[in-house]
């Protein structure tokens, strides 16, 4: 059985769109999903199936549909997945202490997509990159670094140019659901 983690997009983030975490834990359980969890408010779901990726997400995003009524974006990661994403950081580690020295708040990010972007796509993220805000695409992964803060991106406010969905975590949150998706596949 694979572990999973599902990212849900733009949930919890403020008065629109608001699932209960408790609530969405149980959607998924009722679902026949195994070993469900939940981590903060912002639709982060781990869980164990058989199934495959694709056909999976089709059906939790339907079911998040039926049962809260709007429509959410899902992008499925296996805990492999994760691993890699942190393993392959396209950063070294003094590019992330020097953005860390200026940022304020988090530094690190990752845009997680549901489908690798076209070539033509990924260029046209090119003009919003600067010293302050950059950006590596690997995959289905975009990984973003800001010198100043997240707040008023460009870089992050014009992802929706590369005709992929996409939603956005932190390190530390990435790194936390590797934690919790190795406990559940022990």
């Amino acid at each position: 059985m694979a572990t999973y983690v599902a990212l849900l997009r733009g949930i919890n983030v403020g008065g629109k769109n608001m699932i209960k975490m408790a609530r969405l834990k149980e959607m998924f359980e009722t679902m026949g999903l195994n070993q469900v969890k939940t981590y903060i408010q912002s639709g982060n779901v781990l869980f164990q199936s058989n199934e495959e990726e694709s056909q999976l997400r089709q059906r939790i995003e339907h079911e998040i549909e039926a049962v809260f009524g709007f429509p959410v974006i899902v992008t499925l990661r296996t805990v492999e997945q994760l691993e890699r994403i942190i393993e392959n950081c396209p950063f070294s580690d003094e590019e992330v202490a020097e953005a860390e020295s200026s940022a304020v708040g988090e530094s690190l990010y990752v845009a997680l997509l549901t489908e690798e972007p076209v070539k033509e796509a990924a260029q046209r993220l090119d003009v919003y990159a600067n010293d302050n805000e950059k950006y590596r695409i690997s995959g289905r992964e975009v990984y973003l670094l800001f010198a100043n803060s997240v707040r008023n991106s460009k870089l992050t406010s014009n992802l929706h140019k590369l005709n992929v969905p996409a939603t956005v975590r932190n390190w530390n949150t990435i790194n936390k659901l590797v934690v919790m998706a190795r406990e559940i596949g022990v």
